[in-house]
């Protein structure tokens, strides 16, 4: 690699200062691409990245992108792991620059979106296997310069090292998330009553959660905890869990433990933020201070907790049961509507309300579709 000019220096340590900051992996690219743009003469520039579906993923990108339905494919899909670039990065140990695509086979495609000049730089994992790349792009003929050439390798070096670190806590979470999945799935197969409850609550949580504009990582924390929040009741005993008809006072109380057993299981798992804990242990509290296990009132309950107290109770309302029948869509709402500031939240019942006009437009429709889970 060629000496870096002090230029360069200074805007590789601006941007490892970035991504040392960043949370996520759009966080730390965006503000190299942005860099790019400013000292080069690319006009557009984005990070693709290997998926499970062997696609490469669009991730993050700055400035113009190509127009056309052609691109809004790939935004949609990814680019195919057999394009002719992505093969020859496969054996790449620099950047590869193009300066007129169409007169570069391994450019092919890039002439029909438009894109004139291109540069690519491979990100390769510890393992060297290729895991996404680098692009930046003029939609005119452009001869790279020596300064650009430069500047392009060493912010993509730089940002492989910070890509790849991301992508391994990105599978790590995936391994986690899938485990969390699959111990709130386990239920429903303990209690045939709930199939598919939690993947529809989890959704519907989610949906709500964005309306109130949470962050990336605070819904992740609220899907983490609507995926586990009855798992305390793995503990609870058959004759208890499965009973068709009314618990008994001591019944109740067992059952009302799962909540309690569902806390210490969250608490075992070690890596459950606070706020995916407080959805297990307090989605049973109610707004008035009448649920259980503590009694907790107003907003003492945890936010997260108020978010899927409703989801919980609105698919629980709209799902048969052996002691019940499945209610109506405008049923379960005007439930939980008279349940306004005695159960629940009054902002998230109004929130709820909003999410299911923006979930369909004929309300008649709007029960299936959410009991299938939201899209």
């Amino acid at each position: 690699m060629a000496e870096m000019l002090p230029a360069e220096s200074a805007l590789a340590l601006e941007l490892t200062r970035t991504a040392l900051k960043a949370i996520s992996i759009p966080d730390a690219v965006q503000p190299a691409l942005q860099r790019l743009l400013e000292h080069t003469a690319a006009v557009g520039a984005a990070y693709f990245q290997l998926k499970d579906d062997q696609m490469y993923h669009a991730r993050t990108a700055a400035g113009e992108l190509p127009e056309g339905e052609a691109m809004q494919a790939i935004l949609m899909h990814g680019l195919p792991s057999n394009l002719p670039l992505l093969q020859a990065l496969q054996e790449a140990t620099q950047p590869l620059f193009f300066p007129v695509t169409a007169e570069d086979p391994v450019a092919t495609g890039f002439p029909q979106l438009g894109v004139q000049s291109l540069a690519a730089a491979p990100v390769r994992d510890a393992q060297g296997q290729l895991q996404g790349a680098f692009l930046m792009h003029t939609f005119q003929e452009h001869r790279w310069t020596v300064q650009e050439k430069q500047l392009f390798v060493a912010v993509s070096a730089m940002m492989s090292l910070v890509t790849v670190r991301f992508i391994v806590e990105e599978k790590l979470l995936d391994t986690r998330e899938a485990a969390l999945r699959a111990l709130g799935l386990a239920l429903e197969f303990k209690d045939g009553e709930t199939r598919g409850h939690t993947e529809r609550v989890t959704h519907m949580a989610v949906k709500l959660g964005t309306l109130f504009q949470l962050e990336a990582q605070d819904l992740e924390a609220l899907r983490w905890g609507a995926y586990l929040h009855d798992v305390g009741k793995l503990g609870t005993p058959d004759h208890v869990l499965l009973k068709k008809g009314q618990l008994t006072a001591e019944e109740w109380a067992t059952m009302q433990n799962h909540v309690l057993e569902g806390g210490r299981f969250a608490d075992a798992l070690g890596f459950l933020p606070q706020s995916s804990r407080q959805v297990v242990l307090a989605h049973h509290e109610k707004w008035n201070g009448t649920g259980y296990p503590v009694g907790l009132k107003g907003e003492d309950i945890p936010r997260f907790a108020r978010i899927f107290a409703v989801c919980d109770v609105y698919d629980a309302l709209i799902s048969e049961r052996p002691y019940k029948r499945a209610w109506s869509h405008q049923e379960a709402m005007q439930e939980i509507r008279f349940q306004s500031g005695k159960h629940f939240d009054p902002q998230v019942v109004d929130a709820l309300g909003q999410l299911m006009a923006l979930t369909a437009e004929d309300v008649t429709t709007m029960a299936p579709q959410m009991h299938q889970g939201l899209n």
